[in-house]
């Protein structure tokens, strides 16, 4: 995304912002140019103040659990006249998997780990985000959800997906390697029975904004 968004810019510059040194250190090497410059922030505590014409954000911003301060932060950051352009997971984004991860998370073989973990994402629906960020100062205020639906191929492929893309968070919780084997290995028998086999009840939220 940084690199599409630097190849579409006929002048300016690119500021990658992330909270995690590894992820800053790939982009790093994977991204050559001279008009992109990479820096380790915590979002709802942006270093920048009136600094950018415009903000793009895709499949992060869900990870951020305070919406009302994430989205004051990033109007802090934008010009007058700046804009927001953003897609994050939103209203019953993976409900089905959600559910079937709670159900098994207060079993007795895991509830020691999990039966207390809070969920890591906040999935605002479209009016509630349209009311945030018109609390965080946004105009011009465009929200939507959108179905987005994906199937993986194959069990291997679907335990590797929610392992590292989705479920990473809560597998941190449970100590041992072979509970958390068994852990995803219990959701993927699960998605093995679903209509299609291994798919995903993916849910888009587009947000747009400006500032004045």
């Amino acid at each position: 995304m940084t690199a599409e968004l630097i190849a579409a810019l006929p002048r300016g510059r690119v500021v990658g912002a992330d909270l995690s040194w590894n992820m800053l250190i790939e982009a790093r090497d994977y991204l050559q140019s001279e008009r992109i410059s990479l820096v380790a922030a915590d979002l709802l505590q942006l270093p920048f103040e009136h600094a950018f014409d415009g903000i793009v954000s895709t499949a992060s911003l869900h990870w951020v659990l305070d919406h009302h301060r994430l989205f004051v932060s990033l109007r802090r950051s934008l010009r007058p006249g700046g804009w927001l352009q953003a897609q994050c997971g939103g209203g019953p984004n993976l409900v089905r998997l959600r559910n079937r991860v709670g159900k098994l998370a207060r079993t007795s073989l895991y509830a020691p780990y999990l039966a207390l973990f809070a969920e890591p994402w906040f999935f605002a629906d479209d009016e509630q985000a349209a009311e945030i960020l018109r609390q965080a100062g946004f105009v011009d205020i465009e929200t939507s959800l959108e179905a987005a639906p994906t199937v993986l191929n194959d069990a291997h492929q679907y335990k590797e997906f929610v392992s590292n893309i989705i479920l990473h968070a809560h597998l941190r919780q449970i100590p041992s390697e072979e509970l958390r084997i068994k852990f995803v290995g219990e959701l993927t028998e699960q998605a093995a029975m679903d209509d299609p086999p291994y798919s995903l009840d993916y849910w888009r939220l587009n947000l747009s904004g400006s500032v004045t």
